[in-house]
């Protein structure tokens, strides 16, 4: 009998220390990062979404779908393996939309690639490579070029 009461008192201290853990580390530490980040930092917490003419029009964190041959598109997971949800591409993939954009709107190559140009962020000293946000650029071509874009205006 000795034996079944040493087995259960050396179990014991096991299943408490893993509730436990689990209570802190699935409960208390992501409900704490999430009320710091709503106190402390709340556009960014909530996705810094981007509102257009009153009405959320997506994220700058995520990508946001664009399908129509009129806009920037982020990549293309097939292509890359990447997570799909990246909302930044190089600046050699937003030159390789330019053609079909041009085509599909009537905007100059030119007047595109200073566009991307314009908007290249950059990295911090040697680290990185330059990237450009997709909705950004979207967003400009929305703005700059109402009557191309009069569907994704109102």
């Amino acid at each position: 009998m000795s034996d079944k009461k040493s087995w259960a008192s050396h179990l014991r201290p096991l299943i408490v220390l893993g509730i436990i853990s689990l209570l802190i580390g699935g409960l208390f530490f992501p409900f704490l990062i999430t009320g710091v980040g709503q106190a402390f930092f709340p556009h960014q917490a909530n996705g810094d979404l981007v509102q257009l003419n009153g009405r959320t029009v997506g994220s700058y964190y995520i990508d946001n779908g664009f399908t129509s041959p009129v806009f920037f598109h982020a990549r293309n997971e097939s292509t890359c393996g990447c997570s799909g949800v990246d909302p930044d591409i190089t600046p050699q993939q937003a030159y390789s939309q330019i053609p079909g954009i041009s085509s599909a709107t009537g905007i100059t190559n030119s007047t595109l690639t200073s566009i991307v140009n314009d908007n290249e962020e950059g990295t911090f000293w040697i680290f990185g490579s330059p990237y450009v946000n997709v909705l950004n650029l979207n967003l400009i071509l929305i703005r700059e070029y109402p009557s191309v874009y009069t569907n994704y205006t109102k």
